[in-house]
C-alpha cells in the first residue's frame, strides 16, 4: 500500500469554526404544541443563533409539554444569546400550547428588552375539512 501524502497546507483548523459574533438585536421564535415547545433565537435575518426545545433540557414523555419544561426551555435558549450581547428581541408564538405563557415570562424575566409581542399561529380561512370528532 502507498503512504497518502500529506498536503502541504493541511495542519488541520486551528481556532474554532464558530466565531462569536456580537447580535445586539434578535428574534425569538416559540413553537408551542400540546406534546413540545421549542424556543429558536434568530438574528434579524433568520439565522439561527440558539434554540433549545422542552425534550433536549431532560423532559420526556408527557412533562414536555408542561409550562415549566417550556419556561426551563426559554431560559437555556436566552442565556447563550445573552452572552453574545443581546439586548432587544421580537417575539413570535405560533401554537395552542401550554408553554406560550411560561416562555414568555422567562424571556421577560432574562433581562431583554422585548420591543413587540405577535402570535404568529396559523388560522385556516375555511381551508381544509377538519378531521371527525373523537369519540371516546
Amino acid at each position: 500500500m502507498a503512504k497518502a501524502i500529506p498536503k502541504k497546507g493541511s495542519r488541520g483548523r486551528i481556532g474554532s469554526r464558530k466565531s462569536i459574533r456580537k447580535i445586539p438585536k434578535g428574534v425569538i421564535h416559540i413553537q408551542a404544541s400540546f406534546n413540545n415547545t421549542i424556543v429558536t433565537v434568530t438574528d434579524v435575518r433568520g439565522r439561527v443563533v440558539s434554540w433549545s426545545s422542552a425534550g433536549t433540557c431532560g423532559f420526556r414523555g408527557t412533562r414536555r409539554g408542561t409550562p415549566f419544561a417550556a419556561q426551563t426551555a426559554a431560559a437555556n435558549a436566552i442565556r447563550a444569546v445573552v452572552d453574545q450581547g443581546m439586548q432587544r428581541a421580537e417575539v413570535m408564538i405560533k401554537g395552542p400550547g401550554l408553554g406560550r405563557d411560561a416562555a414568555l415570562r422567562a424571556i421577560r424575566r432574562s433581562g431583554i428588552l422585548l420591543t413587540f409581542v405577535r402570535d404568529v399561529t396559523p388560522m385556516p380561512h375555511n381551508g381544509c375539512r377538519p378531521p371527525k370528532k373523537r369519540r371516546v
